[in-house]
């Protein structure tokens, strides 16, 4: 039987995987693990560019990925689990108010605090409980990204998925991704067209500490 865990933090990364073992057709471009951020620092516990996921979720992900391979786009990761040791990061970032340095690239219109407020950023994240997922998609023919009408991580109305104020084409780009995440078993949220949890997350109310890691999930 699957432990069950409780309002707390972890270390155990049995019930996860390595998220291009799973799902080979994968693009990664985990943004955390480097400086183009919006802190502009590598983010605590991303110790390897990877991403990992709980086994549940990255079965449902494979089957997003099936079906978009159909149609001739690929899935692009930004980020997947997160550990908590990453999001106590964000925070001490958040406090601090004179680090604005990646301001114009991620958050030009907005303080800082109120990325906080506005739910861009959470003190307790789900990407800790290792079942959501940030991405996007990209042209099998091209092998570019799709315009979804701002880039990842822009803390702005632009990047909710039902902003108004893209093109017709970006809306319908962001309406592909949505539609086919969500029929697969995910669920969207209202400030950010790449972000998704699994509807059914097998650790509800866990929040995992371990790095992201390749080698931490073989010990």
């Amino acid at each position: 039987m699957q432990a069950v865990y409780r309002n707390d933090i972890t270390m155990d990364p049995s019930g996860f995987v390595l998220l291009a073992d799973a799902v080979p057709q994968i693009v990664q471009e985990i943004r955390y693990y480097s400086t183009y951020n919006f802190i502009g620092d590598r983010i605590d516990g991303y110790e390897e560019p990877c991403a990992l996921l709980t086994v549940e979720a990255a079965r449902a992900l494979k089957a997003v990925s099936g079906e978009m391979n159909v149609h001739g786009y690929r899935l692009k990761i930004y980020d997947a689990y997160r550990p908590a040791c990453a999001v106590r990061h964000f925070v001490l970032w958040g406090i601090e108010d004179l680090d604005v340095r990646m301001k114009p690239y991620f958050y030009p219109d907005l303080p800082k605090q109120a990325l906080f407020e506005r739910g861009y950023i959470s003190r307790r994240s789900s990407h800790s409980r290792g079942s959501a997922v940030d991405l996007t998609l990209l042209d099998m023919r091209s092998g570019k990204e799709l315009d979804m009408g701002s880039p990842f991580d822009l803390f702005s109305e632009a990047s909710h998925p039902d902003y108004k104020g893209v093109t017709q084409e970006q809306f319908d780009n962001r309406m592909l991704l949505q539609e086919v995440m969500v029929r697969n078993g995910f669920k969207p949220i209202s400030c950010e067209w790449w972000h998704f949890s699994l509807q059914d997350e097998p650790y509800p109310e866990t929040y995992f500490e371990f790095p992201v890691s390749s080698a931490y999930l073989k010990r």
